[in-house]
């Protein structure tokens, strides 16, 4: 029986986002329903309050026959309708009573008009809030009509809406912002664990390298005489043992960093001697490559108050690097200069360079620029982050120069003693 294959980080995000969205445009969509429910049992409730108050209103013929005369008397006088205070006060009376008999507590107003007037057809404009009804029984011809005006409406409708709608937006969105972390935090394990699977198959290839050509150098002594050999094996192991050395040295001090357990022994460091007993360590893993460095020690203030361990290594690791990155016999320069009460140390090669699409990145843990047709270079991603961060804890900075297929080289800028 065949196993199923898991299913991509990506594909899990995409299909939620999906599941997501309808989510959202289904309860948006719910929302809006409730919305047009709550407005209909409000236009019922209305309604039926008019429908009440016309009701016994129109049971009273010396009010409605008050109110006809009134209206009549308005409408010949070419003035706005105007009832008496008796109506008045009955229909607020009716309205009132009705209102609070179907719970409806909102602001309200009303006038009692003509089915024909001006001011009916004006309201009709405004008929989402305005409701009419009129009195059929007055000496049985329709000719008074109600309405009941209800400014307030929308806002009635929203306030009792007001818990549910808000309460879901939140919900919502406190669902998307969660279900977007949690998808960055996958993004980012998926990510951590290719980097260590990476670190962990190149930490294999770096250490079986070295060791399998000590091996092989001690084997050699041993079989064959001559202080020529005896010399070239022995500068081998040397070689090797400095690359294992360089290589346990970045993944201890990393961790150290990581865990902020790295202490500088700070001393007076004389940085153009320091300089040059690195490259005389580095010195036949540029002649097994048939290398060559140049110094150009132009600088007139060259002490550092810094540790002379973590230095060394950090100028290890670029001119290590800068080996690496060379396809042909490396041609590599270290430029020191003075510039605004601090050293420049600059360690220039003539290699593979480094594409602007990745001059961000160099600096991140386990990153490592694709090297194209040069498949031999090896390492963990560490060396860069290691030397950043050493020169941050020694108060200076790093730059990087570089162009593609021409060479790059890095800066560093450490202040005085």
């Amino acid at each position: 029986m065949q196993s199923m294959k898991p299913i991509k980080p990506n594909t899990v995000i995409a299909i939620s986002s999906v599941a997501l969205l309808i989510l959202l445009v289904i309860q948006v969509n719910w929302i809006l329903q409730t919305a047009k429910m709550k407005e209909v049992l409000f236009n019922e409730k209305a309604n039926m309050v008019l429908a009440k108050a016309t009701e016994v209103l129109a049971s009273d013929q010396v009010a409605c026959g008050s109110i006809k005369d009134s209206l009549n008397k308005s409408e010949s006088g070419g003035g706005a309708p105007i009832i008496g205070r008796r109506e008045v006060h009955k229909i607020d009376s009716l309205l009132k009573h009705y209102m609070a008999f179907y719970n409806f507590k909102i602001e309200y107003s009303f006038v009692v008009v003509k089915p024909n007037s001006y001011l009916t057809k004006s309201a009709n404009g405004l008929s989402d809030y305005v409701y009419g009804k009129q009195l059929e029984e007055v000496e049985g011809n329709p000719q008074i009509e109600l309405k009941l005006l209800l400014p307030d409406k929308k806002q009635f409708i929203m306030a009792e809406m007001g818990p549910l709608f808000f309460t879901s937006v939140a919900l919502i969105l406190v669902v998307l912002a969660l279900f977007w972390q949690t998808s960055l935090l996958l993004i980012r394990e998926k990510q951590i664990a290719t980097q260590t699977t990476d670190f962990l198959n190149n930490m294999t290839h770096e250490f079986k390298t070295p060791l399998t050509n000590i091996k092989l150098a001690g084997n050699m002594i041993t079989k064959k005489g001559g202080e020529d050999r005896l010399n070239y094996y022995s500068g081998i192991i040397l070689s090797e043992s400095e690359k294992l050395r360089l290589r346990v040295e970045q993944v201890l001090s990393m961790s150290d960093l990581e865990r902020g357990e790295i202490q500088l022994q700070r001393t007076e460091v004389d940085m153009h001697q320091l300089i040059q007993d690195t490259v005389t360590c580095m010195s036949v893993q540029l002649e097994q490559k048939q290398g060559i460095i140049s110094l150009s020690l132009n600088a007139t203030a060259f002490g550092i108050h810094g540790d002379p361990t973590q230095l060394t290594n950090i100028l290890c690791n670029l001119i290590d690097n800068a080996i690496k990155y060379s396809p042909a016999a490396p041609r590599l320069i270290i430029h020191t200069s003075n510039r605004n009460h601090c050293m420049v140390i600059a360690v220039e090669d003539k290699g593979i360079g480094i594409p602007e699409t990745y001059r961000n990145m160099i600096f991140d843990k386990y990153f490592r620029v694709p090297t194209g047709n040069v498949h031999d270079v090896k390492g963990f991603g560490l060396g860069l982050t290691y030397v950043k961060k050493i020169i941050e804890l020694h108060n200076g900075t790093i730059e990087v120069q570089s162009e593609h297929n021409k060479g790059t080289i890095f800066s560093l800028i450490l202040p005085y003693a």
